[in-house]
């Protein structure tokens, strides 16, 4: 009886290997292969008549290259002269201000001034020794035709007027140096403009103190602002587009049907360190609306040509602030392409930056078979 039972054991245990996988089988523990479902291009079109989307080629074009940099407006400093005055002295009247236009030698305020008083009694002084050294001259003269003085005493007469004329002339001088009028004596002084411009610099106020040139500001500066500079920031970059005299578009915000021409009169020998840009002047005519301070923007143009692609401006799709042309594959078949468009030209032509290249044919009209998709 044992002896069955162990046999049919045996049996059983050999039965169940035999009906198991094996353990070390890879195929069998692999997972189902994935299925690969090809989806449609969504940006491939198919027509059945693609006669009635008509086409055209893309051209080409050759443009210089063109740079925008922004500046401000500034004065040339060449045309920037300062009103001072030489008199030391205290302010009594002012007759202009900061912003103001003035003529080329109008008043612009008046200093009382010890230094004129000075300068007038040293004057006044000069004037009669030199009136009484002539008259000992005269007499000298007189005398010595007569005999009765040597030839010495006439010629120390003679040295004597001389001198009053030199100390005369000296004072003379210095009255007119501080700006006083030696035929009407007053210790005002007038500080009139020394051009025709605009104030663009103050620093002095009424009943203000003026001091001596070596430690005192302008009184005024007037600028003349029939030509300014305008300063550019320009990226190192970018500075081998940019050559002394050639001449740049001038944009202005408040004027924007206004273009005026810059001549460039300096490229910056030191870059800022911080922003990697050099100061680019431009020299400009000021037609009358440039203003101080004023931003604008300046369009270089460089000597160099480079090849742009033009297509008609109603090839050019804007879907979803994307530009989009439609590509033609020969067949029935376009192609949607993202494109970068650029400015409009003339005759309905619009700069195509990248995207497509020149002979090319694209749809005419991107609109018409845009709308024909949808339907």
């Amino acid at each position: 009886m044992k002896l069955q039972i162990a046999s049919f054991a045996a049996l059983v245990l050999f039965l169940g290997a035999c009906a198991s996988p094996k353990k070390d089988d890879p195929a069998a523990e692999a997972p189902p292969a994935a299925k690969v479902v090809n989806e449609q291009d969504v940006n491939v079109i198919a027509v059945e008549d693609p006669s009635k989307f008509p086409l055209a080629t893309v051209g080409k074009i050759d443009e210089s290259t063109t740079l925008n940099a922004t500046g401000s407006v500034t004065p040339d400093v060449s045309r920037q002269v300062p009103a001072i005055s030489l008199a030391s002295g205290r302010v009594v009247e002012i007759h202009a201000r900061i912003g103001d236009f003035v003529h080329k030698g109008q008043l612009l305020m008046k200093v009382q001034s010890s230094d004129v008083s000075d300068a007038f009694s040293d004057y006044q002084k000069a004037v009669a020794d030199e009136r009484l050294a002539r008259v000992q001259l005269d007499r000298a003269t007189d005398l010595k035709e007569k005999g009765a003085i040597a030839q010495k005493d006439l010629e120390v007469a003679q040295n004597a007027e001389e001198d009053a004329k030199t100390t005369l002339a000296a004072a003379l001088d210095k009255l007119r140096v501080l700006g006083a009028d030696p035929d009407h004596p007053s210790a005002l002084v007038d500080v009139r403009a020394p051009i025709t411009g605009v104030i663009t610099e103050q620093n002095i106020t009424n009943a203000g103190g003026v001091k001596t040139l070596d430690n005192s500001p302008n009184l005024f500066t007037i600028s003349d602002l029939a030509e300014v500079w305008i300063l550019c920031d320009v990226y190192e970059n970018d500075l081998k587009d940019i050559h002394m005299g050639e001449f740049a578009d001038i944009h202005i915000d408040a004027y924007p049907n206004l273009i005026l021409k810059g001549r460039v009169s300096d490229i910056g020998p030191v870059l800022d360190p911080n922003i990697r840009t050099a100061k680019v002047r431009l020299q400009v005519a000021n037609p009358g609306v440039l203003r101080i301070g004023m931003f604008v923007t300046a369009t270089f143009h460089s000597l160099r040509k480079h090849e742009l692609a033009v297509a008609p401006t109603a090839a050019v799709l804007h879907l979803h602030d994307r530009d989009w042309v439609y590509v033609s594959d020969g067949s029935k078949q376009f192609r949607r392409v993202n494109v970068d468009a650029g400015k409009i030209l003339a005759d309905n032509m619009q700069e195509i930056m990248s995207g497509v290249t020149p002979g090319q044919q694209v749809v005419a009209n991107a609109l018409v078979l845009q709308n024909t998709v949808e339907q």
